[in-house]
């Protein structure tokens, strides 16, 4: 005669017919035994909840993606708070008591949306929770009890699935309600129109200066295909921005507003792979909230400039930009001689040689000095500016920015 596999517990398994009528709950006598055997696993787990919730904080802490990140006290408190309802709601409800309120549950997934957790570390969270509770049920099971374990079990998926679907809800809604809030943010910041104002009607921070993006792609697209741009960007920034960016869409693409401080090569590099397609990004900073709009149109106008992928700053096209008829670059254009200006020489030495033609034995001649010093001295303003004066983009603006500093050296007409 066939033996019956063993359980955890060390007894035999219940077999099929039993499974059965626990699952369609037609068979009184054993129902009625059951859930006696239920009420009193339940009963027996209630005086660990605490324990409970805080393993279950412990497992999140290191199997949540994210989790780590969050302030200590909401680790601690908030979190560990919401295990506990959860767990003595379920442990409740099996019992023939009130069941857990799920109000609490979802006021929580709204926070989180808030917050900026994504939603796969929330259900995560779930998961081990659930995993926590179905560890403890196993482990507080007694023998001739695993059919009560069962329906535990087959009640904590249920409990587990019907949370998870209630917490997606009120996590959509309220991630659409903060998005909503962002655009209309990312509006009045780009508009100049009373952010303040805006920030503290929509619960919003707002950042004491921002890194504003204009994103496009390198050729013209449909408007929906400029959203779902913008979207990649904004999913690829996620981790530089620290869940704080702000968004609006335009027919190219649109504006990105990240916290001021955003390291340009965290730009680079999320923005280098993982698009379906090229971007180009203008940058410029805004000091201030009030800066944004003067540096949304720098943003836009560096990558309307920019030819090929990748994300731009006005030094990356700063002769392109001040040849187009931009005021605001001169300053930085003529600040590319400053580094030079503190070792005597230099400047003298860079105009020399433009002036005569990029020869440097007619430079060398033009500054009585030896041709070797002239080349010492041209290599010691390209490690200066990052600029070479041997080639033609470092020719064109090493000569725009000796112009500009001629012109200010002029007196001003007095007529």
């Amino acid at each position: 005669m066939p033996q019956p596999s063993a359980s955890p517990t060390g007894a035999p398994e219940p077999d099929a017919e039993i499974r059965e009528n626990i699952h369609e709950g037609i068979h009184e006598d054993i129902h009625k035994d059951i859930r006696a055997q239920v009420v009193r696993m339940a009963a027996r787990l209630e005086p660990r909840i605490n324990h409970l919730a805080r393993l279950a904080v412990a497992r999140q802490r290191a199997e949540v993606p994210g989790f780590d990140r969050l302030p200590d006290d909401m680790q601690d408190l908030e979190i560990a708070s919401a295990a506990r309802h959860t767990f003595r709601g379920f442990l409740h409800g099996v019992q023939g008591l009130a069941d857990t309120d799920a109000e609490v549950l979802r006021e929580r997934a709204t926070q989180r949306a808030a917050e900026g957790v994504h939603l796969t570390g929330l259900l995560r969270a779930y998961h081990v929770g659930a995993e926590v509770v179905a560890d403890a049920l196993s482990a507080a099971a007694r023998p001739g009890e695993e059919a009560a374990l069962l329906w535990l079990t087959r009640r904590l998926f249920t409990t587990v699935n019907s949370l998870a679907e209630q917490a997606t809800e009120a996590y959509l809604l309220g991630l659409a309600g903060r998005q909503a809030a962002g655009r209309e943010l990312a509006a009045a910041l780009l508009r100049g129109d009373a952010p303040q104002e805006v920030a503290a009607r929509c619960g919003l921070p707002l950042e004491p200066g921002y890194l504003v993006l204009s994103v496009r792609a390198p050729v013209a697209q449909e408007p929906v295909a400029a959203r779902r741009l913008l979207h990649q960007v904004l999913v690829r920034l996620a981790p530089a921005a620290d869940g704080r960016a702000l968004s609006l869409p335009n027919a190219q693409g649109g504006h990105v507003l990240l916290p001021l401080g955003t390291p340009h090569a965290d730009l680079v590099r999320h923005l280098s792979t993982g698009l379906s397609r090229p971007v180009i990004a203008g940058a410029a900073l805004a000091a201030t909230p009030e800066d944004v709009p003067a540096a949304a149109e720098q943003a836009h106008r560096i990558a309307a400039i920019a030819r090929t992928p990748g994300v731009y700053r006005l030094q990356d096209v700063l002769l392109d930009y001040h040849l187009a008829g931009s005021r605001d670059s001169a300053t930085e254009l003529a600040a590319l001689l400053h580094p030079l200006d503190a070792h005597p020489g230099l400047v003298e030495a860079v105009a020399a040689y433009l002036d005569c033609d990029l020869d440097r034995r007619r430079t060398a001649r033009a500054l009585s000095v030896h041709p070797n010093t002239v080349d010492n001295r041209l290599a010691r303003a390209a490690q200066l500016t990052g600029l070479d004066p041997h080639t033609t983009h470092g020719v064109q603006l090493f000569g725009a920015a000796l112009t500009l500093r001629r012109l200010a050296e002029v007196p001003a007409d007095p007529g």
